[in-house]
């Protein structure tokens, strides 16, 4: 090989160890227990059994424990290559996503990105009933992670900037940037501001929203075509388009984003986050489906 190639081979090396290191690998903690805890209250008993029966330990029966796991091992040298399955990144300033011109890694490896491995995870977990061929604890923490993962518009955002992470601006008066705002600063702000500085307080909110304002979208939400049993690419081209509608929008580099972004973006934050949750716990509901039940399906 060229010394060519080994200097691009080197400069992707670089640029995925930097997109494991600036903060693109999800929402913040509190989004993803957000997302998991409203998805354990939409389970069915077949798939709240088979959830509870593959949770390790450190879950103590609780999804939402263990949600940030994919997150708490991505420095581990063992995992390093799932950096590249927490995001999917569209071409700078197209407000669209395209999974066959999208869904690669920065060494332009095909089917790796948020959706394929909502897709791979998936398949695995139908296995459930099956003789094991896959570390199914594993696969559920990942899927669950990785659903949370890519309703956050910016982990749907330009390849420029690296999904807003090489936009650095000011959030009130903390230095940051704009991926950081919607992984962690919204929120952080709105359970200081209006919950009480509890997130308890925040997710019954959203969940009394789920049960209202929002009770008539939930089937829609839930929905696949073509009776797929999860539809990622569905919710990666949400994603972008709120990225450009809301969180590109008046946040460029240098800029101070303060009351008028916070409070404009909050209900979309919210959305994204019910959103997610129900279709995480519609997506364990057809996965761990009784055999009996998809037979008479």
């Amino acid at each position: 090989m060229g010394k060519s190639g080994l200097l691009w081979i080197g400069i992707c090396a670089l640029l995925l160890l930097q997109m494991a290191n600036v903060g693109v690998l999800g929402w913040g903690n509190e989004g993803h227990y957000t997302v998991c805890k409203i998805a354990e209250g939409y389970l069915s008993e077949e798939a709240s059994a088979a959830v509870k029966e593959l949770l390790p330990d450190s879950a103590e029966g609780y999804l939402a424990n263990v949600c940030t796991w994919p997150d708490d091992i991505r420095r581990d040298p063992a995992y390093r290559w799932s950096a590249s399955l927490h995001f999917v990144n569209t071409p700078d300033f197209e407000c669209n996503y395209d999974y066959c011109r999208d869904c690669h890694d920065s060494f332009g490896h095909k089917d790796v990105c948020a959706p394929a491995a909502i897709y791979n995870y998936t398949n695995q977990l139908k296995s459930f009933y099956q003789e094991p061929k896959y570390n199914l604890t594993e696969a559920l923490m990942f899927l669950s992670h990785i659903i949370g993962d890519v309703h956050q518009p910016m982990h749907c955002g330009f390849i420029g900037d690296l999904g807003g992470n090489r936009i650095a601006l000011t959030w009130y008066n903390e230095t940051t940037n704009l991926h950081r705002v919607w992984d962690d600063k919204i929120i952080e702000s709105a359970v200081k501001t209006f919950y009480g500085s509890d997130l308890t307080v925040m997710i019954q909110s959203i969940q009394k929203n789920i049960a209202n304002v929002w009770a008539n979208d939930i089937s829609s939400w839930e929905r696949c075509k073509y009776n797929e049993t999860v539809c990622p690419n569905k919710y990666a081209s949400e994603s972008i388009s709120g990225a450009c509608k809301y969180a590109y929008r008046n946040a460029t580099s240098g800029s101070t984003l303060g009351d008028d972004y916070f409070l404009s973006r909050l209900p979309v934050v919210e959305e994204r986050l019910a959103q997610a949750g129900i279709r995480l716990a519609a997506t364990l509901n057809r996965i761990f489906a009784s055999p009996v039940k998809i037979a008479e399906a």
